[in-house]
């Protein structure tokens, strides 16, 4: 159970979004007032941000290391997510969310990854790709049917579209939904899905799945499949990874998958546009997630370096060290400012912002994996070993660079979206 004071914090925090984030919001518009705190805007981002830490140091903090060593998916933890309403941050509260925006998503996966980047991936795979994915696409018939119980962590869920032959290339996505009657017949494979698995042997309760549904290289269709669906099984889970071990990872197979056409989210051939418009808060959100984890390296190597001497002087006296520091205190504030400067102008009912979330992500992600890096070197032995949470960190930096689309396809996207201007804004 959450503590008292989490639990008192929590509804205090969820009435103040649900009273004043609307009259705030329309205060702003009227006034033309200007925002001095891009990274808490309104008041309610700066109580969202208060909650989520007392979370973190109560409840996430004492079992991050114990799930990592043991690659286990904290369920309970989950849990304690939908309670505080965490789960639904952008969706309405029709739908059982909280109706907030691409600014408070980003204080919660930076405050989650301050501690636990592992625990805040299946966060990331829950809320944003499956619930605020449906939220976006999603009828009314199925944002009521499994909206919902998303929110409150009563289900779990997911989304597929990277497959065993295909990553960065989505559009080569080879898994087909034909179409038979009233049906689809789902076929083939997706791999490294996030909450693919919630233990060794079952799969989460439903999911978001891209197939192929014509000729065309963009005739691609999202399918709503629930775990019950015969034909859809566990391929299998993915261990011993190198970083984010207590979020699970897995292969899901679909064969002859029988899933009713009123499962198809938005039109027929039209998901390239819903793939789009998710990844680009993806990203937004692990650049996000980028910052919790070089501020948290960066706090525990200033810590370190303050109070271990060597040759009779703080560690932090000499000058390799200040470097060590100064640069990674430097670029872990430029990041912030980039991703929360992008994400307060971020609207997520539409699409056609990757230049800058493709941006956030190319240079947050590197940077937290150097940051951590720079904390392990400057802590030396103590920094390698788990009790001393660094190592811990760098090894979850480094699928930041990779998952939700590589450094090398930001490289390809931006320069690609730039080509033609001769000035910058």
């Amino acid at each position: 159970m959450l503590s008292r004071a989490t639990q008192r914090l929590g509804r205090i925090s969820i009435r103040r979004w649900k009273s004043s984030y609307a009259a705030a919001e329309e205060v702003v518009e009227q006034t033309g007032e200007k925002v001095t705190d891009i990274f808490a805007p309104k008041d309610e981002h700066q109580a969202l941000r208060e909650m989520v830490r007392s979370f973190v140091r109560e409840e996430v903090e004492p079992q991050a290391l114990e799930h990592d060593r043991s690659e286990t998916f904290n369920r309970d933890l989950f849990n304690k997510m939908g309670e505080l309403g965490l789960l639904g941050v952008t969706v309405k509260e029709e739908y059982g969310g909280v109706g907030m925006d691409a600014t408070a998503a980003c204080v919660i996966h930076e405050e989650l990854s301050a501690s636990d980047p592992a625990a805040c991936l299946s966060y990331l795979a829950h809320s944003m790709l499956f619930v605020n994915n449906l939220h976006a696409n999603g009828s009314e018939e199925q944002k009521h049917m499994y909206l919902p119980d998303a929110c409150s962590g009563a289900k779990i869920g997911g989304m597929c579209m990277s497959e065993p032959g295909v990553g960065t290339d989505v559009l080569g996505l080879s898994t087909k939904a034909t179409r038979d009657g009233d049906d689809f017949i789902l076929n083939g494979a997706k791999m490294w899905i996030t909450n693919g698995a919630v233990n060794d042997s079952e799969t989460g309760d439903v999911f978001l799945v891209y197939a192929r549904t014509g000729e065309a290289r963009t005739d691609i269709s999202l399918f709503l499949v629930e775990k019950e669906m015969e034909g859809f099984s566990l391929g299998q889970r993915i261990k011993d990874k190198c970083g984010m071990r207590a979020s699970p990872t897995a292969e899901l197979v679909f064969e002859d998958v029988r899933v009713p056409a009123k499962n198809l989210v938005g039109e027929l051939n039209g998901a390239t546009i819903c793939m789009m418009r998710n990844l680009e808060i993806e990203r937004v959100v692990l650049g996000a997630m980028s910052l919790g984890i070089a501020r948290r390296c960066i706090e525990a190597m200033n810590t370190y370096t303050q109070e271990r001497k060597s040759f009779g002087k703080p560690l932090n006296s000499f000058g390799q060290i200040q470097k060590a520091i100064a640069e990674s205190y430097a670029e872990y504030m430029a990041g912030r400012s980039y991703v929360y400067n992008f994400a307060a102008n971020m609207d997520l009912e539409k699409v056609g912002t990757r230049l800058d979330s493709d941006g956030v992500k190319l240079y947050c992600a590197p940077m937290a994996t150097r940051v951590a890096s720079r904390a392990i070197q400057s802590m030396g032995g103590y920094g390698y070993v788990g009790e001393y949470v660094v190592e811990r960190l760098w090894r979850d930096a480094r699928l930041i660079e990779i998952g939700g689309g590589t450094n090398e396809a930001h490289h390809k996207n931006i320069t690609g979206d730039l080509k033609g201007l001769t000035e910058l804004p």
